[in-house]
């Protein structure tokens, strides 16, 4: 023992520390039981033999993530896919080759009926929300498998709204099946060279009709996101008897393609190569020319783009769960770990600070997730003709509103959350990082910031200002549950002041022209996602059952500026003179301020 001792001692100072330096694994159980929020919200709203059925299957699905869901996506992690461009033979194959976690999940996601339940209406309304439950559950453990699922259940409402035709069925019933054989994802393929979200002048692709009535496509896809589904989307140019297109979005078709033929061969599509992305590195993202790939026109002619809505506002309600679902995440990890980890002679959880920063991102989580209900809960009453014109106008405001806010939310509170590990929140093999990445892309899929305001602007125009009426009713129909509450009073109080000041804003800038509302597009935006949100904090926590965390959650999101357009207007920031000072400040310095700006 003396000589074990002297040895002990003999050891070299780092080695000795070593042994012993260890950090505490946050360590979470049943994501469905352990998130509160969730589970008071559908005892709220769902009827009472609904909320059985559910919470016994969301109970048990909870149960799978944590024991075989989070486990393979770890897996597809850690072997991302990779391209095969030529056998050992030299012949060209362009193979993308999945992990077995990959294809094992996309089976559970069958099984578990991730697409399905929305389609076969078990619980009428309800099952558009019970779907997105599922999803938001499933997302963070999915291995980035929640992508495809996105641009599957897209697919399959584009089919749906145009009433399943016949040519259609069979894809149909495989996209919504339940049998892990039969099940098959979609692509979305819609970005060209030239990128970004103007597809009426960036897509080049065109498509030559046979003689059998079917198409030939030829053209670029740059970002085909799920190259390795079993079918796709795509918009493209139909070409005349001269070869002549049609530019701008009236020349746009949508069309349904099979990736690969029933040898398993690829439809005269090219893989030039798989993208390097800094996140959803699980999920195979590829270049692709489609060089005579056969497909079926599924639109009428020149209106591809107003086909499309239905799969945008589709994949965008996924971009929210995906949102929601990476801060729940995050927060259920970083609490775990504040029960565990000490620092300074305390665990984390006592320290006032600490804690104080993670009620902080809870009080952002609980907006979203709230903002996400809703959204599901109208569009289960639009999908069962169960919606009023009112509930229809709501919607297509919510969707952008909602989808630019959450990925906004989500890059910030991830980031603070993975702050809160310390060191250790930045070390790969935790885990952490990879749902940090993940996140940065929801503010740019689908739509960036800057473009979903502007389509905000669109509805309002559209609806002729209709849609205002309507948001501000619903919020005052919202508010007026806070009576009871005095707790709840002083944050009535300022949303009913917010709503004030956005009034006053808008009859403020209506003269003024297009280019202030433009201007003030992205604060207009966020100010009524703020103005919901807290309505529907209000709402939930003046339940009568309603704990005081909800009370407080909702008094704090009220406390923050609920209607930044109007500060900002008071500011003159949406002035012509500001705009110019936008460019020079920018460029003072760079070449381009010598010329146009």
């Amino acid at each position: 023992q003396e000589k074990q001792a002297l040895g002990d001692l003999e050891m070299p100072l780092a080695r000795r520390e070593t042994e012993t330096l260890f950090q505490e694994q946050p360590e979470t159980g049943n994501q469905y039981l352990e998130d509160a929020l969730l589970r008071s919200y559908l005892k709220t709203h769902l009827p009472p033999k609904v909320l059985e059925e559910v919470n016994q299957e969301l109970e048990s699905f909870g149960n799978r993530l944590l024991t075989k869901i989070q486990p393979l996506g770890r897996e597809c992690e850690l072997n991302p896919p990779v391209f095969r461009q030529y056998d050992a033979w030299g012949r060209r194959v362009d193979h993308i080759v999945t992990c077995s976690a990959w294809r094992r999940i996309k089976e559970i996601a069958a099984e578990e009926g991730l697409i399905a339940e929305a389609y076969e209406r078990r619980y009428s309304n309800w099952s558009r929300l019970h779907q997105a439950v599922k999803l938001y559950l499933f997302s963070s453990s999915s291995g980035g498998f929640n992508c495809p699922l996105a641009m599957t259940d897209g697919a399959a409402k584009v089919i749906e709204a145009l009433g399943v035709p016949g040519s259609l069925k069979n894809a149909f019933d495989h996209l919504t099946s339940r049998d892990p054989k039969k099940f098959w994802t979609s692509g979305q393929w819609m970005t060209e060279r030239r990128g970004g979200s103007d597809v009426a002048n960036g897509t080049e692709t065109v498509a030559r009709k046979q003689p059998d009535g079917t198409y030939r496509l030829y053209g670029f896809k740059w970002f085909t996101s799920a190259a390795d589904s079993d079918v796709a989307l795509t918009l493209a140019r139909v070409a005349d008897a001269e070869g002549r297109v049609e530019e701008g979005s009236s020349g746009l078709s949508l069309f349904f393609l099979k990736v690969r033929d029933e040898e398993g061969k690829l439809n005269s599509i090219q893989v030039q190569r798989l993208k390097d992305k800094l996140g959803t590195r699980q999920m195979a993202t590829a270049e692709l020319w489609l060089d005579g790939a056969t497909a079926e026109l599924i639109s009428a002619e020149g209106r591809g783009v107003v086909s499309i809505s239905n799969m945008l506002n589709i994949s965008r309600i996924h971009n929210i769960i995906g949102a929601v679902a990476s801060m729940r995440r995050m927060i259920s990890l970083s609490r775990e770990y504040a029960r565990r980890r000490v620092a300074f002679g305390k665990l984390l959880k006592d320290h006032p600070l600490h804690m104080q920063t993670i009620a902080r991102m809870e009080v952002q989580t609980r907006g979203a997730f709230l903002l996400l209900m809703e959204i599901v809960r109208l569009l289960g009453l639009v999908e069962t003709d169960m919606a009023s014109e009112q509930d229809q106008l709501l919607l297509r405001l919510l969707i952008p509103v909602a989808k630019l806010y959450t990925g906004k939310q989500a890059s910030a509170v991830v980031i603070e959350a993975m702050e809160s590990f310390g060191g250790q929140g930045y070390m790969e093999d935790t885990g952490l990082p990879v749902i940090v990445r993940d996140a940065l892309v929801l503010s740019i899929w689908e739509g960036t910031t800057n473009i979903l305001s502007l389509d905000v602007l669109r509805s309002l125009t559209k609806s002729q200002r209709q849609v205002m009426a309507v948001f501000f009713s619903t919020v005052q129909k919202k508010l007026e549950l806070a009576s009871s509450t005095a707790q709840l009073e002083p944050a009535a109080k300022r949303t009913r002041d917010a709503i004030s000041s956005l009034t006053r804003f808008m009859q403020a800038a209506g003269p003024k022209g297009a280019v202030t509302m433009e201007l003030a597009a992205r604060d207009f935006s966020y100010t009524l996602a703020r103005i919901y949100a807290g309505a529907l904090l209000i709402e939930h926590a003046a339940r009568p059952d309603a704990s005081s965390a909800d009370v407080s959650a909702a008094r704090r999101w009220c406390n923050q500026e609920l209607c930044p357009v109007a500060t900002e207007c008071e500011n003159s920031s949406y002035e012509a003179e500001e705009a110019l000072a936008d460019g020079a400040l920018v460029y003072e310095g760079s070449p381009a301020r010598g010329g146009r700006l």
